[in-house]
């Protein structure tokens, strides 16, 4: 049984993240989607629990996907969890080169551990979280850039 790892930081899930679980989930057994408890960024917009259940509700009809948490390094986690396989979506050739870097470094800790890139579909290129909230916190239109179920959950954090 192959069981993969999509971290990230999830704050908020975007069609971007949606278009690489869905496409992960058809090449392992289980997918196990992780919002990384990051210490280090203090500024999210949706806390832990708000992106875990965001995750939820938007691969519910995904049968082999499954929505976590974890702190500390990803090694640890993926010893944790049994899991063989890092997901890792891909925008732009400056995302391979720090992503290629950490799958270096993960593998250096986790000999058996493997990373497969997948490549953004075409119309999510430009998207990240960053871009979207930013847009959202300007009234901007984001409806194709996020699962609609969580469309105003996000709205509703830059109108209170």
């Amino acid at each position: 049984m192959i069981k993969a790892i999509y971290p990230g930081s999830f704050d908020p899930v975007t069609n971007g993240h949606l278009d690489i679980i869905k496409r992960a989930a058809k090449l392992v057994d289980k997918l196990v989607v992780s919002v990384l408890e990051n210490p280090h960024k203090s500024s999210s917009l949706f806390t832990i629990e708000e992106r875990i259940n965001q995750l939820k509700l938007v691969t519910a009809g995904i049968k082999n996907v499954e929505v976590s948490s974890f702190k500390g390094l990803l090694v640890d986690y993926a010893k944790q969890i049994d899991a063989q396989v890092v997901i890792r979506g891909l925008r732009a050739v400056t995302d391979f080169e720090s992503e290629f870097q950490m799958a270096l470094t993960n593998r250096s800790l986790m000999p058996d551990l493997e990373t497969f890139f997948i490549p953004t579909s075409v119309e999510y290129l430009y998207l990240s979280s960053s871009t979207l909230k930013e847009i959202a916190m300007f009234g901007g239109n984001i409806c194709s850039m996020i699962p609609c179920e969580i469309k105003q959950e996000v709205l509703d954090k830059f109108t209170k």
